[in-house]
């Protein structure tokens, strides 16, 4: 599985490509409202901190202005990913942009129907929210399960990119049913690695080595 991080904090995607496991990175431009810098300047200077792909939104809703917003978006880095909504127009938009050879996220899905649409239009990833659909009711990992298995009935390329990740078990019924990557915050991506028991056996070394009195070096 591909772990991209969501976020548009540059000091938290440096920290974490650092350690080898970063694959890419998602934004929105509500991510990036909050970094209170120029959209296109963050998005570049993340390109330049990851090889892997860099999602980038457009903010328009038409098919015209999509294509003139990736445009120009597409043109800041090769690893640009162009992000669309999951709308006819966005889809549309997804065909011909992806037909050009430009990664493409499909964004804002929340039912396997509309994961079957993105993948017909060639979208490179495909976003399906599991929190937000937690959120409301439903149980965000059927929605997964259901996408996973109409694209493996017909071969599809697209990639599961799980979003909306909330904790590390959301990762892991994910990784355990098949996507093909997740997106978290930085506090998930961090959580990951912790277990209370790993925190005491590490006490537990240190004091151990402590009564030696010795130094390693």
């Amino acid at each position: 599985m591909k772990f991209f991080v969501d976020t548009a904090d540059v000091a938290d995607i440096a920290e974490l490509a650092a350690t080898g496991l970063l694959d890419g990175v998602t934004t929105n431009p509500s991510l990036i409202h909050k970094s209170g810098r120029p959209f296109l300047a963050v998005v570049k200077e993340i390109c330049g901190i990851v090889d892997g792909p860099v999602s980038a939104e457009v903010v328009a809703t038409d098919y015209e202005n999509m294509l003139r917003e990736a445009d120009i978006v597409r043109k800041l880095a090769d690893n640009v990913c162009v992000k669309l909504p999951l709308t006819m127009d966005g889809l549309k938009a997804c065909r011909k942009l992806t037909s050009e050879g430009t990664m493409v996220n499909v964004t804002l899905c929340f039912s396997a129907t509309q994961a079957l649409l993105a993948a017909k239009a060639g979208a490179t990833f495909i976003s399906p929210f599991v929190g937000r659909h937690d959120d409301v009711g439903f149980n965000g990992m059927d929605l997964i399960e259901d996408i996973r298995l109409i694209y493996d009935n017909y071969d599809f390329t697209t990639e599961i990119l799980v979003a909306s990740v909330r904790h590390p078990v959301h990762v892991l019924e994910a990784a355990k049913i098949g996507a093909d990557v997740m997106t978290a915050p930085p506090a998930v991506m961090r959580a990951l690695a912790k277990h209370p028991l790993t925190d005491r056996g590490l006490e537990q070394f240190l004091a151990d080595w402590a009564k030696t009195g010795e130094t390693i070096g």
